[in-house]
């Protein structure tokens, strides 16, 4: 097949790509043109770079036409932040394309009465950003379902990797918080530490979209959460990644408001959301529709990453 990536030397598509490619897919990946991939890999020599900035085509109304005139089986969209950026691809890619898959985001989900959650709970995201990629989601499955058009939504967690620095336990991509708790230095969490994360490996996510491709019939006009095996709770994350760099974690608990301070203020709204989200979802839709099988554990996939940006220097310890 010919598969269009729309942001395709991001995260996931540094792994995407060379997964497509070893099953036979010629690939065509749409960028600004601002970022090489995080790793590299010969099957980027065959991958085709179109420079296009999405933005200002969609301003133009040419975007989805420029999509369309690469002549894709499927399309991969890891850049769809707006409805109406949705939307000027489905009008444009209507009929012309076999497969549609849109990166969403666990955050559709919000807050939940049973975890872990599932697709199929209500939807209450908290967050201007969930609430836009819900909005996406709900759009393009009520397409796929009422007029055929092929499309599928995957929602990764938070997403981690070599070259990326993780979302840590305190709920932010604070690197000075790993720092402190891989030397024994005091720690503090918020409240009791049971608040939860859930992460994926980036390998894991583009595994997600090569399954969602393989298995089609299944997964068009459904949604998948995307993540490892099971969450982390605050507390478990850090004496567990402390655990395996053999030092004894040094934590701290403190009421929400009292703890805010002690984090650096650049970091405190996002650690705020990550911790009110306290994201936990279930895999069990995508094992079974989609052969999902994620190789990394939460603690596997940040420890991994943690080991990089320590070599990297990014990590002091």
């Amino acid at each position: 097949m010919r598969i269009v990536i729309i942001g395709g030397t991001g995260h996931i598509g540094s792994y995407l790509v060379p997964r497509l490619a070893a099953l036979g897919h010629e690939i065509i990946v749409i960028t600004r043109g601002q970022r090489r991939p995080y790793r590299e890999h010969p099957a980027w020599a065959e991958v085709r770079l179109v420079t296009l900035d999405r933005e200002s085509a969609e301003k133009e109304g040419v975007f989805g036409r420029a999509v369309r005139d690469l002549r894709p089986d499927a399309v991969m969209d890891m850049l769809c932040f707006t409805l109406e950026s949705a939307r000027q691809l489905v009008e444009a890619l209507r009929g012309e394309v076999q497969f549609f898959a849109h990166c969403g985001t666990i955050w559709v989900r919000g807050y939940g009465t049973e975890v872990p959650a599932d697709e199929n709970q209500p939807r209450n995201p908290p967050s201007e950003y969930g609430r836009r990629k819900n909005e996406i989601e709900a759009y393009l499955l009520d397409q796929a379902r009422r007029t055929g058009f092929p499309a599928t939504a995957l929602h990764p967690g938070h997403i981690v990797g070599p070259g990326w620095m993780p979302v840590g336990p305190t709920g932010c991509h604070d690197p000075q918080a790993f720092a402190r708790l891989l030397r024994g230095e005091e720690l503090a969490l918020p409240n009791l530490g049971m608040e939860t994360l859930h992460h994926v490996h980036a390998d894991d996510v583009a595994q997600g979209f090569v399954k969602a491709l393989t298995h089609w019939q299944s997964a068009v006009g459904e949604g998948f959460f995307i993540v490892s095996p099971a969450a982390l709770t605050l507390r478990g994350f850090a004496e567990g990644l402390a655990k395996r760099f053999n030092v004894r974690p040094n934590l701290r608990f403190l009421p929400m408001e009292e703890w805010k301070a002690t984090i650096p203020a650049d970091f405190v709204e996002s650690a705020v959301s990550h911790i009110t989200h306290s994201s936990n979802c279930s895999i069990a839709k995508a094992v079974r529709l989609l052969e999902y099988q994620p190789r990394y554990s939460s603690l596997d996939a940040v420890e991994e990453s943690v080991r990089w940006l320590i070599a990297d220097g990014q990590i002091s310890i």
